[in-house]
């Protein structure tokens, strides 16, 4: 990507934070400072971008364990970034090589942007949820209130106005919710932000990974109202993504990483407590302990759909088609504040394979026993199960 190309992007991707900052989600810009430039082609180590949530266990675990040094690869000590932007910026930059990323937001950024970037893997399945302060006993009583979500394009804003909708409600952006209407306002906020919001009461609610719904349980901010894995079933939030350039120049990097973080969401999947022990002893998550355990491990508690575990987080690397499909569908309908023109001339069913590059993570499960220890069909094929509004 030239540098004219790259400051063009920056400069898209910075107006549309800029929207997300009155929110709050523009917080962490300040990281792109200590992220510098390191690339496989340079002969620096790789460099990782996450946010301290437990969407991003693959990546860190896989750093605890050397799972990268295993694959041949010099894979320096992830980056925490506290805000969604500032994550794209620094790998729009080109600051940093591979990052877990919203997967609407990889689908904005590939085709609002222009960037150059491919989806290597899910990272993971699940683990999110809308946690409601106490006064918040249904859904209805969300009319006239606001509610916090990590991004526009999240899957945690998909979902929210699916659920609103369900309710009876209407999502709506820059204008006063009322009760009488039925409209719910939403606010971006950086996920360590929106704790302390529903705490103040500046929110009656927010949707986002855990294990910040885990946390306001325990500190009985708040309680989790609703699961967004009992929605869509085994849905993808977060997806692993690189810069295309690495893909071309270097795909033995690209199959490192990809094994790297394959193998770990095997051993996560079969040792949650001590995935905990070993993001909070590492200090890859800030959050106490018993709110990691508690999110990587929650016990099952789900009324929808008991047999859909929508309460518990996977680890599922495989990036089934149908889904992506699905989301793009999903996306016309969410109401943002931004331009949403660049899913007009979008076909759905044409998305994945442009964005998709599962060449490497066929081959990573192969080489952890195959889609069964993951739990997939042999086929690598599925049916979206998503609930009706």
């Amino acid at each position: 990507m030239s540098g004219t190309s790259r400051r063009t992007l920056l400069r898209a991707a910075a107006g549309l934070g800029a929207v997300a900052a009155v929110g709050g989600g523009m917080a962490g810009i300040a990281d792109l400072a200590t992220a510098g430039r390191s690339t496989a082609r340079s002969g620096a180590g790789l460099r990782i971008g996450y946010l301290p949530i437990t969407d991003a266990s693959p990546l860190l675990v896989a750093h605890a364990q050397g799972r990268f040094a295993e694959a041949g690869l010099d894979v320096e000590r992830p980056v925490l970034f506290r805000g969604w932007e500032s994550l794209a910026q620094a790998f729009l930059a080109d600051e940093v090589d591979v990052v877990h990323l919203l997967m609407p937001f990889a689908v904005q950024l590939r085709y609002a942007l222009g960037a150059r970037l491919q989806m290597i893997a899910w990272s993971h399945t699940n683990g999110s949820a809308l946690t409601v302060g106490h006064q918040v006993r249904e859904l209805s009583d969300l009319a006239g209130q606001q509610v916090a979500i990590p991004f526009w394009w999240s899957i945690h804003n998909v979902m929210l106005q699916r659920m609103l909708r369900g309710a009876g409600l209407r999502a709506v952006v820059r204008e006063q919710p009322s009760a009488r209407d039925g409209t719910v306002g939403l606010v971006v906020l950086s996920p360590a932000d929106m704790l302390p919001a529903l705490d103040t009461g500046r929110v009656a609610g927010y949707i986002v990974a855990d294990p910040f719904n885990a946390a306001a349980e325990i500190r009985r901010v708040g309680r989790i109202a609703h699961f967004v894995g009992d929605s869509w079933r085994r849905h993808a939030c977060c997806v692993v993504v690189v810069r295309s350039d690495l893909v071309d120049s270097d795909p033995g990097a690209v199959q490192g990483v990809t094994d790297a973080i394959t193998g770990a969401q095997q051993w996560i999947d079969g040792a949650r407590a001590d995935a905990a022990s070993v993001l909070s002893t590492g200090r890859y998550l800030p959050q106490p302990l018993p709110a990691i355990t508690r999110a990587l491990d929650q016990p099952p508690r789900s009324p929808l759909h008991p047999d859909w575990y929508g309460e518990r987080i996977g680890f599922e690397p495989f990036p089934f088609p149908g889904y992506t499909g699905a989301l793009v569908e999903s996306m016309r309908d969410t109401v943002v504040d931004g331009d949403t023109s660049f899913l007009d001339g979008l076909d759905p069913a044409s998305v994945h394979a442009d964005l998709t590059d599962d060449r490497f993570v066929r081959r990573s499960i192969e080489r952890h026993g195959g889609p069964a220890a993951f739990g997939l069909p042999a086929s690598l094929t599925r049916t979206e199960e998503v609930t009706p509004v």
